[in-house]
């Protein structure tokens, strides 16, 4: 078997703002074509808040969560903050069919929301899987994207993901079929559940069926507008008092117009009831336990705009705000639940060479409750970042 190592100009969307690196190392093993890539990022972050402050080894310390903003607390804190935990890389492979076509697989691994050493001595973190998937035709099987979820309408931010409170996020394990713009997928299903009264989150694990998704993209030569819809059963059987199934909807707008001078503008908005973990981190449950033991699913809406304005070949910024509203029924939720949050950010970043960057970011956060308990969040960050 033999081993021809060659550059490359394969293109290869290694971040949720996407993000795309220079080149890729090519290494020809056999008929297979498998290609490397990834990016080694350091982030530096200063965090106040109104509130109190966020335990340590909550991941709420490495990146923005909305429903981890403390609320309710007697002092206001502060907390600093430094990891590499968004470094990255991706292993993609290209092997001819017998018929003319190809199969293509991605394998993509990062070091976020994992365990690890501690910050005492070693700060090692376990690789978690991000995307796992085969291409075939039109068919992908395997982990990658949720198809209710638009990842290039997410703006360039220094924190993982940014407008985390009006968007639609997450990866999963699908079979997803492409026509051209139209997109439909049957995608692995969860439920989370918030008990009768509140305090605290059951993930359930108990559906019977797949989540259903269809959406279509629309592109023309200003940008692209996708629309997106979601259908899907959320269960619950505790063996005991519970034994429930409830229909949830959602829909999901969103796109990107392109401006003359290189700017662009981004934005998406979602809304639906029951939608749950699909919007905002899981900011709210898709169900909530009545008092006849039965589901009832929480209605829920978010959105967000960005403006992305390019100084020069190397400089460009970003202005972004996203919120997330939840309609919860007091009397089943109790009011420690998250009612809204939003949050804003505004950020500067450097490109010396295309595969370095250099960038700080300022954003701003607010989470209310249904008890009308309000906290905010003040955070700065910094970061280097080496694509290769």
């Amino acid at each position: 078997m033999t081993h021809t190592l060659k550059k490359t100009a394969v293109i290869c969307a290694l971040s949720v703002a996407g993000y795309t690196a220079q080149a890729a190392t090519t290494t020809a093993v056999g008929n297979t074509q498998m290609s490397f890539s990834g990016y080694i990022k350091a982030d530096a972050m200063f965090s106040n808040y109104s509130d109190g402050t966020i335990s340590s080894g909550s991941v709420g310390r490495d990146f923005y969560i909305p429903s981890l903003t403390p609320v309710g607390g007697n002092d206001e804190g502060s907390q600093f903050d430094a990891h590499i935990r968004q470094s990255r890389f991706r292993i993609t492979t290209d092997t001819p069919a017998d018929n003319g076509d190809s199969i293509k697989g991605v394998l993509e691994l990062d070091f976020i929301v994992t365990e690890g050493g501690n910050e005492r001595i070693s700060n090692s973190y376990q690789p978690r899987v991000r995307h796992a998937y085969i291409e075939y035709k039109n068919w992908l099987i395997g982990q990658t994207w949720t198809t209710f979820m638009d990842v290039p309408s997410l703006p360039e931010s220094l924190d993982f993901i940014g407008i985390t409170d009006g968007i639609t996020f997450g990866r999963q394990t699908m079979l997803r079929y492409t026509n051209g713009g139209f997109q439909v997928a049957l995608e692995n299903p969860e439920t989370t559940v918030t008990p009768f009264g509140g305090a605290g989150r059951i993930v359930a694990d108990d559906n019977a069926v797949p989540d259903l998704i269809a959406a279509y993209t629309m592109q023309q030569n200003w940008g692209y507008v996708k629309v997106a819809g979601l259908a899907r059963q959320l269960s619950y059987d505790d063996g005991e008092n519970v034994d429930d199934d409830e229909t949830s909807f959602g829909i999901a707008v969103s796109g990107k117009v392109m401006l003359d001078n290189g700017d662009d503008i981004r934005m998406m908005f979602n809304a639906g009831t029951g939608m749950g973990r699909y919007t905002a981190l899981n900011a709210a449950n898709g169900a909530v336990i009545n008092a006849n033991n039965e589901l009832e699913a929480i209605d829920s809406m978010g959105y967000a705009i960005s403006y992305r304005h390019v100084w020069s070949e190397k400089a460009r910024s970003s202005v972004m705000f996203s919120a997330f509203e939840a309609d919860n029924d007091v009397a089943l939720t109790g009011l420690s639940a998250t009612e809204s949050t939003w949050s804003t950010r505004v950020n500067y970043l450097y490109s010396p060479t295309p595969s370095l960057t250099f960038g700080g970011e300022y954003a701003y956060a607010k989470r209310e409750t249904e008890a009308g308990l309000e906290g905010d969040m003040n955070r700065i960050q910094f970061s280097a970042k080496y694509a290769f």
